[in-house]
């Protein structure tokens, strides 16, 4: 009868310990979910908030710039060209014309303060120096304009976001303005100057792979972008993953375990996982397509088959 009870209170206590353990266990995958949502959310919110505090910052110095000029009018000019002041560093500057469209605070280059920027464009032809004066003598006196600007050093235009806003010293009225590239704060690529390579027999370039990215963009997905001549056609190959085929421009087939599928402009088609496939160009033009693996593609998770 002894050596029962203290059977019984071994098993007891196994049973118990095993309980506390597996508690334990599921309590640590817990707080490692929760642990990695945490770190997912943040990512994704701090790749949200560069873009959104750039805006907010650059707003910001430029309503403080035109109080500092309805204060003090012409005398503060001198502040903007401060090399390494709140007004001036690291690509950042604030620029005053007169309402009539001239140039009078340009601290990236002073050889062009003094001249009549009123018909300034941008790279497309826009006439953001009308722009600009329009709002500041909008209703609101302030306001953003967005257009495209070459870099310094730079051939190929990118986005610039300028904030403008009305300031008034005595019988002068100015507009002061600062803006910056959207593309330093948000990934945009290209396909006019993307590398190609060539993948199962095909041309294309990868236009956008988390792993090759600056920051972690908190995506697991790839995009490519392929450009077939009339008659190309892939390698037959199969994925470990699903892959989905966007027809931009032409017409081609799709082969998925050899049964075809037609491709023409706005079609989307899903290669399931596992299923051998490849692509024919049968139109009179280059078909090009977008296409996209979730999660993103890798060397292993493909194979060429035959």
């Amino acid at each position: 009868m002894r050596i029962s009870k203290i059977c019984i209170q071994l098993v007891l206590s196994i049973s118990l310990i095993l309980l506390f353990l597996s508690i334990s266990v599921y309590s640590q995958q817990e707080d490692q979910v929760r642990e990695e949502e945490r770190e997912e959310n943040c990512s994704q919110l701090q790749l949200h908030s560069k873009l959104s505090a750039q805006k907010d910052d650059t707003a910001l110095k430029v309503r403080e710039a035109a109080n500092l000029v309805e204060e003090k009018g012409e005398e503060a000019f001198p502040e903007f060209r401060e090399k390494d002041s709140k007004w001036l560093y690291d690509g950042f500057y604030i620029f005053v014309w007169n309402i009539n469209g001239t140039r009078v605070v340009y601290p990236p280059n002073l050889t062009g303060e003094g001249q009549d920027v009123s018909g300034l464009t941008d790279f497309n032809g826009k006439p953001i120096g009308k722009l600009f004066i329009e709002t500041a003598l909008g209703e609101s006196g302030e306001g953003w304009i967005s257009y495209e600007w070459t870099k310094p050093n730079e051939t190929e235009p990118f986005t610039k976001y300028s904030f403008i806003k009305k300031a008034a010293f005595g019988e002068e009225t100015y507009l002061i303005g600062s803006g910056f590239y959207v593309e330093d704060y948000l990934f945009t690529r290209n396909t006019g100057n993307c590398e190609f390579i060539n993948a199962t027999g095909i041309s294309l370039c990868e236009l956008m792979h988390p792993e090759r990215m600056e920051s972690d963009p908190g995506i697991n997905y790839s995009i490519a972008y392929v450009v077939m001549d009339p008659g190309e056609k892939s390698l037959p190959h199969r994925l470990s993953n699903p892959e989905i085929y966007y027809t931009l421009e032409g017409n081609g087939t799709i082969f998925v375990d050899d049964v075809p599928v037609s491709l023409h402009k706005g079609k989307l088609v899903l290669v399931p996982a596992s299923e051998v496939q490849y692509v024919e160009n049968t139109g009179n033009s280059s078909l090009l397509l977008l296409v996209i693996d979730q999660p993103a593609w890798k060397a292993e998770n493909e194979e060429i088959v035959g």
